[in-house]
Formats: structure tokens, sequence, C-alpha cells
């Protein structure tokens, strides 16, 4: 009798939470969608995934043929963004290159986040001197600004996209890691988590089915937030020589490759860095927007 009860609870507890999910996510995207910034920073998001998808599919040209003869020429219908000083085409460059630049951004905030949220996790679960420790890790990786921290990341590890995107991704960290601490702490305190542990599920269990699924939203905020950050920072770590290497079509490198010719060819600097710009613009759209419909308290 007592083992059916327990089922019976715990299917209660599923169906109550289905429940409540559903409703919160039809009141998200009400909210979504009364956001004009969040909108337009959805659709520019959604262009450049495409972008990234099939970018090297429809790109007119092989981003690495050199061509000395059709070096420097401007933007024209044969060339659309024009050539650089090796004569490759931008636009087959750039359209190559969203992989890397954007593929960067991604798995940067993936690592930071997997690692931040299972600190955060933790610490705010079991609080005490495990909390303590952890709390001081964190406080000493921010006592570092983020761009310098990844800077000597990157300087140790030798330059490369894969140790551009460990150093970013590592100072990612104490962000996600203090915001779902913070979060952790005031779930454990609910009653139902006290009404899941009574009914005998395990630390494991209790934390990943009850407290994580219910702290998803500072999250997403944090990650949506952050891309944008680390694809800033991944673009500046290679404009300075310490991510991608040429000949690469990563959009950081191929800016530092234009400034040598910033005034007999712009365009070779201007459309790389409209192209970082107008995505960092698209996740900060949608991130404010994120943030007004899943957590408003963070908006202050």
């Amino acid at each position: 009798m007592e083992k059916v009860t327990t089922t019976i609870d715990h299917s209660i507890l599923s169906d109550a939470r289905k429940a409540s999910r559903k409703k919160n996510m039809i009141s998200f995207l009400n909210k979504i969608k009364k956001n004009k910034a969040a909108v337009a920073g959805g659709i520019i998001i959604v262009l450049y995934l495409i972008m990234f998808l099939i970018g090297p599919i429809i790109a007119p040209y092989d981003p690495y043929d050199v061509q000395l003869d059709q070096k420097l020429q401007a933007p024209s219908l044969d060339h659309f963004m024009g050539t650089d000083d090796k004569g490759r085409d931008i636009f087959s460059r750039i359209l190559y290159g969203s992989r890397l630049s954007i593929g960067v951004g991604f798995s940067a905030v993936l690592f930071g986040g997997t690692i931040g949220t299972l600190l955060g996790l933790i610490a705010g679960y079991y609080g005490r001197w495990i909390d303590s420790i952890i709390s001081r890790i964190l406080d000493i990786m921010l006592a570092f600004p983020g761009i310098l921290l990844a800077l000597a990341i990157v300087s140790a590890l030798g330059p490369s996209l894969i140790n551009v995107t460990i150093a970013v991704g590592f100072f990612s960290i104490p962000m996600f890691a203090r915001i779902v601490r913070g979060s952790t702490m005031e779930v454990k305190k609910l009653e139902y988590i006290d009404a899941v542990r009574t009914l005998g599920a395990n630390d494991v269990t209790i934390l990943a089915k009850h407290v994580f699924p219910n702290i998803l939203s500072p999250i997403i905020v944090q990650a949506s937030m952050r891309l944008a950050t680390a694809i800033l920072s991944a673009a500046g770590l290679s404009f300075l020589g310490l991510g991608a290497q040429p000949p690469s079509p990563e959009w950081g490198a191929m800016l530092s490759n234009g400034r040598d010719f910033i005034f007999t060819a712009p365009y070779m600097a201007m459309f790389p860095g409209l192209m970082i710009s107008i995505l960092v613009l698209g996740f900060n759209l949608f991130g404010d927007g994120l943030r007004d419909a899943l957590d408003p308290r963070m908006k202050n």
C-alpha cells in the first residue's frame, strides 16, 4: 500500500509540473511576441543560424582560393563584397567563417555554462563549507577582467580556435555559477522539495528533476546574454592574432587582415565588422526580451 501511495504521489507531482510548464510556455511566447526588440533580435539570430547551416553550400567561390590577378577588387556583381589582398572572395569567406565565429561562441558558452551550472547547483544545494570553497574560487576568477583572463589562458595554451573557446568559456563560468547558486538556494527552500525528499528521492534526483528544471529561466537568459560577449571576445582574440590563424576565414581574423587596407580597401574590414556587430546586436536584443519574459527580476 505504501509503495502504491508513493507512486501516486510522484504521478501527481509530475502532472502538476507538466501543467505548470505548459502554462509558463504559453505566457512566455505571448510576452516575446509583444516585445518588438526581442522579435527583431530573434529574426537576426535565425538568419545567422541559416547562414551557419547553409553558408558553405551557397558560397559562390572557394574561400581559400588565391587569385592574385583579382586582388583588392571593389564590391561588384562578380564579387558581392569585393576581394581581399590575395584575391579571395570576401562574401564566400564570410559565409564559411560563420561556422567558425558562431560555433566558437556557442561552444564557449556551452563549456562555461555547463561547468558553472554544476558548480552553482552544488554550492547552492549543499551550502556550508562546500559553498564557501566554491564561492572563494569564483571570487578569485571574478577578480580578473574577463578579456585579460582569456588573454592569459590563450597565451599559455597557444593561439588556436580551440584554446580561444576554452579561454572564453572559462571566464563565463563564474557568471553562470553565481546565478545558479542563488536560484538553487531559493528553490531548495520550497515545500515541494521537502515533500520529494520525504518520499525518498536522493540528492541527485532532486537536483536533476526538481531543482534544475525550475532554475532554467535565469540560465537561459544568462546564456543568451553571454553568447554576444563570447562571440565578441573570440573575435577580439582572433583580431589580436591569438585565435584563428591564416588563412582561416574567421571574422575577427578577417577584420585584423583588413585593418592594413583600411584606406585603400575599407570593405575588407567593413563587412566582417558589420557581421560581428549585427550578430552581437541580435543576441543582446533577444537576450533583453528573454530576460523580461522569463526573469523580470534580472532587469535591475
